[in-house]
């Protein structure tokens, strides 16, 4: 059956099939060897996209811009301080206005039910670039990086996440191991299992009945035995340096290191991570948390930097996997 996503809006991988999913990922596959091989066919000649952020970004924001750019579109960016949006002017109000100067948004911010809104009022395609719950892009990303990595097709996967198995990319990994009916493992603190959301739990088994995954929460390091993937976030994110004592000293049992590799009994796994990555003491908030006497570092720079490692081949696919999702939707 063919798959057409034209005014569809990118919220969340839920909202896709695995046939749809598939289609972005052979398209985001395409649409790199073009790229690379210096051709383009402009697909996006004549469109204007909006990129709406809450929240800074680096790899987000330079792979909105650059795929649409690569593409002949237009970008315009808009921050929280040059945006009325939510001050002066309603979220409805603002979405309205887009909608009629543009062919399509980006948002990346905090509460889902924003982007779920923009799309709702805007009258045009909606991507959600980052929200508290949820990183659909990201994982689009890791799952062409995951295929160019891994010889096993993505149902036969076993992705293993380790940390703080309640922060947003957990779920959105949750999301698209179910519907891609992939193995997933959420390995960290029990008291952490026990604060995740139980409605989302419940919608990602049932799609799991459907597609063969299969959806598990461990503390047990036996949990990571057999995984093709190694993946984690930081423990921290900015503004929440207050919580970094009681992070540190939860999560540190949890940290990608090479024994949490070998204990997965595959010479050939793969170390994977969303980026900004803390794996050693060249930034500043590693460095001032340090002279405290907490190392928040969530993966070793042993591993980080170990041929395992394939975190900036999973950084580029951002770029091509997004411009998929603009083309698919816009184009």
């Amino acid at each position: 059956m063919a798959v057409n996503l034209k005014g569809r809006s990118f919220l969340t991988l839920m909202d896709f099939t695995p046939e749809e999913i598939r289609y972005l990922l052979d398209l985001s596959a395409d649409l790199k060897r073009k790229k690379r091989s210096g051709s383009t066919d402009y697909l996006l000649k004549g469109k204007n996209i909006v990129l709406l952020f809450e929240k800074t970004s680096t790899r987000t924001r330079c792979a909105f811009e650059v795929a649409a750019l690569d593409e002949g579109a237009h970008v315009t960016f808009l921050d929280s301080g040059s945006s009325q949006m939510g001050k002066k002017e309603s979220l409805e109000d603002t979405a309205k206005v887009l909608g009629r100067f543009f062919d399509g948004i980006e948002y990346r911010g905090y509460e889902q039910k924003v982007v779920e809104d923009l799309a709702k009022f805007a009258g045009v395609p909606v991507w959600n670039g980052l929200t508290d719950v949820d990183h659909p892009t990201q994982i689009l990303a890791d799952m062409l990086t995951i295929e160019e990595h891994v010889a096993k097709p993505l149902n036969k996967v076993k992705v293993v996440f380790a940390g703080d198995i309640r922060n947003n990319m957990s779920y959105a990994w949750m999301y698209g191991c179910a519907k891609m009916g992939m193995h997933f493992v959420a390995f960290g603190p029990k008291v952490l299992a026990d604060q995740l959301d139980k409605e989302i739990l419940k919608k990602v088994n049932e799609v799991a009945e459907y597609t063969g995954a299969k959806i598990e929460i461990s503390d047990s390091i036996d949990s990571v035995k057999g995984a093709d993937v190694i993946y984690t976030d930081v423990w921290a994110s900015m503004g929440e340096e207050a919580l970094i004592p009681d992070r540190v000293k939860l999560l540190t049992p949890y940290k990608v290191t090479m024994d949490l590799l070998k204990a997965t009994e595959n010479e050939d796994v793969i170390f994977m991570h969303c980026l900004p990555a803390f794996h050693d003491f060249e930034t500043k908030l590693a460095k001032e948390q340090k002279e405290l006497g907490y190392d928040i570092r969530e993966v070793t720079d042993e591993v980080f930097r170990s041929r395992h490692s394939v975190v900036f081949d999973e950084a580029e696919n951002r770029l091509h996997t997004i411009k998929a999702v603009i083309v698919a939707t816009i184009g």
